[in-house]
């Protein structure tokens, strides 16, 4: 019954599960959303992304700027200083997630809130 009310309002359950999967898939991880906050948050080079988000490691946090400029979250920008600098930024793309992530914080507030009572 409450398939052919989803079906009845324009809804497809198989491709609502297939677009789930295809987000978590790209944003799923431990690192992934707090990389985005940070660089969103103004930190734009390797070392500060870094220091801004305990716990991660320096292997962890390359792989995941990959994969996140892979997806075309970020840009990743070579200056031809010396030393090199590298700087990351976040695209226009990258910044559609933007109110998803504020519900996510707030979210993670209030989760935490109701299980510390």
């Amino acid at each position: 019954m409450e398939e052919k009310i989803l079906k009845e309002k324009g809804r497809n359950p198989e491709e609502e599960i297939r677009a789930l999967q295809d987000t978590l898939y790209v944003i799923s991880g431990k690192w992934k959303i707090p990389i985005i906050n940070s660089i969103c948050n103004g930190n734009k080079r390797f070392r500060e992304i870094e220091r801004s988000i305990p716990g991660i490691t320096t292997r962890m946090l390359s792989k995941e700027l990959k994969a996140l400029e892979m997806n075309k979250f970020i840009v990743r920008t070579v200056y031809p200083d010396i030393p090199v600098t590298v700087e990351y930024t976040s695209t226009e793309y990258c910044k559609s997630l933007g109110n998803v992530i504020i519900e996510m914080i707030k979210w993670g507030r209030a989760h935490k809130e109701l299980i510390i009572r």
